[in-house]
């Protein structure tokens, strides 16, 4: 793995534009129509900086972004939503990704959170679970669930996540959002 160091983004704020960039590539090719264009992502990186909201940023020595995670409290601060997970392109499968999730899960943790929550969409049929039906019954097809295409429900769970719902065509028709949950105390 590449040498890091991840800090709170609001006390690096000068890398908000290239932590934006990262955004829009990261999710360039899910079939997402959000985080489309630098304003958009702009926007989501700089709504990430209000209060109670963690928002952690890993760079490289040279001061480079390698990748971003952000995230809010839910349930009265007893689980964490993990909003975004996004890691430079080519970065990839480098470590990256698991050091942000631990980094953001330890923060919960120290804000007295006991689990952490995230939606992790099919957009473009990556999964069993996109581009059909999932009625009448949407847990018999979670329960099949498998990945057709790097869909990153496998990182998750190789992170001690468990699929613990889905929400049949969120994103529109053949487009669920699978959720995933993890306690961590």
């Amino acid at each position: 793995m590449d040498e890091i160091k991840i800090f709170n983004l609001d006390d690096r704020r000068l890398l908000i534009p290239e932590v934006a960039e990262i955004l829009r590539d990261g999710f360039s090719d899910t079939g997402t129509t959000c985080w489309a264009t630098t304003d958009e992502c702009l926007k989501e990186v700089e709504n990430s900086l209000v209060d109670r909201k963690i928002s952690r940023v890993a760079v490289a020595t040279d001061e480079s972004v390698l990748g971003w995670a952000c995230g809010a409290p839910l349930y009265d601060n007893f689980t964490w939503e993990l909003e975004v997970l996004v890691v430079r392109r080519a970065k990839k499968n480098k470590g990256i990704g698991t050091a942000l999730l631990s980094d953001f899960e330890q923060r919960v943790i120290e804000n007295g959170g006991l689990n952490v929550f995230l939606g992790t969409d099919d957009e473009n049929g990556r999964t069993s679970l996109g581009e059909i039906d999932l009625y009448p019954d949407p847990l018999s097809h979670l329960g099949a669930i498998k990945n057709k295409g790097e869909h990153p429900f496998e990182f998750y769970k190789k992170q001690g996540y468990a699929i613990s719902g889905v929400l049949p065509d969120a994103n529109g028709k053949g487009k669920p959002d699978i959720f995933m949950t993890k306690r961590l105390k």
